[in-house]
């Protein structure tokens, strides 16, 4: 079986479509999403209604949940918290349902937990950058691998057999057994690692690999379509940057 995990598309229709194409050569059995169809993107609706379609699990992320009022946005910076606010004018009440009925955390038939922040209080979104933040929460799940998302910046944590955590330097891996992974899967919509390309994760259970993938997309177009919208300038400029 082979699965592809994406996270943080928040609204981006041509990185999400672009994505999707690329998995389309691909082989893939399953495709799961992490968190923040949208949020900071000016296509909310058409994305939730393509992952609705095809994601055979789908969390929740801090936007989806912020975009329906089950998220405090006070601690949201001001250009988040007006895409937020923005986002929320244009869904209708079936797009709201359908983020209303997203989960924090599920944990697959296919032994792997998928959150959208950290599986260490799912709710309070923390993030995991560093060593120590992913051996915390190595803690707080008993899977073999736990996918996330939410920095926008790839990343393989693992615990090995000594308990000890490191950070893997490569864009794929080896899976070893009696070892733990974190692995965040990057951004579709918006990277924040210096590099604009959409990322994504392709896990493949019968090699026991993960490798993430970078994928070209329409950038100027996405960008655009945030200015015509009205939203802040600087969420389409980042686009550019991959920041």
């Amino acid at each position: 079986m082979r699965c592809a995990i994406l996270a943080d598309v928040h609204g981006n229709l041509e990185a999400l479509e672009a994505v999707l194409a690329d998995i389309d050569n691909r082989r893939i059995d399953k495709l799961f999403f992490v968190g923040d169809i949208v949020g900071y993107g000016a296509d909310p609706q058409s994305c939730i209604e393509l992952l609705a379609n095809i994601a055979n699990i789908c969390v929740a992320g801090n936007h989806d949940r912020a975009a329906v009022g089950l998220t405090d946005i006070s601690y949201f910076n001001p250009a988040a918290k007006q895409a937020v606010l923005w986002t929320k004018s244009q869904l209708n009440e079936p797009h709201k349902e359908y983020l209303r009925g997203l989960n924090l955390t599920v944990v697959s038939i296919d032994n792997i937990r998928l959150v959208h922040g950290s599986p260490y209080e799912p709710q309070n979104w923390h993030y995991i950058f560093s060593e120590n933040e992913a051996a915390l929460n190595f803690n707080y799940f008993n899977e073999q691998i736990c996918f996330i998302g939410h920095s926008h910046r790839p990343a393989i944590f693992i615990q090995n057999t000594d308990k000890k955590c490191s950070k893997h330097t490569d864009n794929r891996i080896k899976l070893q057994a009696g070892c733990k992974y974190i692995i965040n899967v990057g951004s579709v919509g918006q990277p924040r690692d210096n590099n604009p390309k959409s990322c994504y994760g392709i896990y493949d259970d019968l090699n026991k690999e993960v490798e993430l993938i970078r994928t070209a997309y329409d950038i100027n177009k996405a960008q655009q379509k945030i200015i015509d919208a009205g939203l802040p300038e600087f969420l389409a400029r980042r686009l550019k940057i991959g920041y």
